[in-house]
């Protein structure tokens, strides 16, 4: 079973294969947020305590069929998350490690909606929630799913490195291990920018 990928204005398009063996979890850390902020499209990425919907599968499950060359990468710091969104439209895709052989990606719920078949249909129902010391409001959510994650994380990441399927990634290039688009650093000013956005930001009502 495939579940389709796309920006949301179509010009990025693909599908995610065995999408029943990720891994979906609520992320209300700042620098998740501050990604929102960032593209302009916290009130469509965040939710009213301002988590991150992320579904975490292995790059070799991801492909794109068209429009590649609107890929775009930043980060926030120069040790950060790679945070990798279409550029045309500004939709959010997924978060990366800049070392393509710890292999996973963190697929952003928007990127993934469609109206053909609901994400719980295809991915399951949220398991995890993380880092809720950062959401918004009070009381703060229950953090769940930690040991969940790790799990996940170790056998499936482990067992690509040892059978070589990290290689398989449409985000870096298999020869070198570079991304296929160079990222872009925010400023220390831009950096302020955002995470003054994240401070700020308000709890929205359900």
């Amino acid at each position: 079973m495939k579940h389709p990928l796309q920006c949301r204005c179509g010009t990025l398009k693909g599908f995610v294969d065995d999408p029943q063996r990720a891994n979906r979890a609520v992320c209300y850390c700042n620098d998740c947020q501050a990604f929102a902020h960032f593209l302009g499209k916290s009130g469509e990425i965040l939710d009213e305590l301002g988590g991150s919907e992320v579904i975490q599968v292995l790059p070799r499950n991801v492909t794109f069929t068209q429009g590649t060359e609107a890929l775009a990468c930043m980060r926030l710091t120069g040790k950060g998350l790679l945070r990798w969104y279409a550029g045309c439209c500004n939709t959010p895709i997924g978060n990366t490690l800049d070392n393509f052989k710890i292999s996973f990606i963190g697929l952003v719920h928007t990127c993934l909606e469609t109206s053909g078949r609901p994400i719980e249909d295809s991915f399951g129902p949220v398991r995890v929630w993380v880092n809720t010391k950062g959401a918004k409001g009070n009381p703060k959510p229950k953090t769940v799913g930690i040991g969940t994650t790790i799990v996940w994380f170790l056998t499936n990441v482990a067992k690509s490195r040892i059978d070589g399927s990290y290689k398989q990634t449409p985000l870096f290039l298999a020869d070198t291990g570079a991304p296929i688009v160079p990222p872009r650093v925010l400023s220390a000013e831009e950096r302020a920018r955002v995470m003054n956005a994240v401070q700020t930001a308000a709890v929205r009502p359900d």
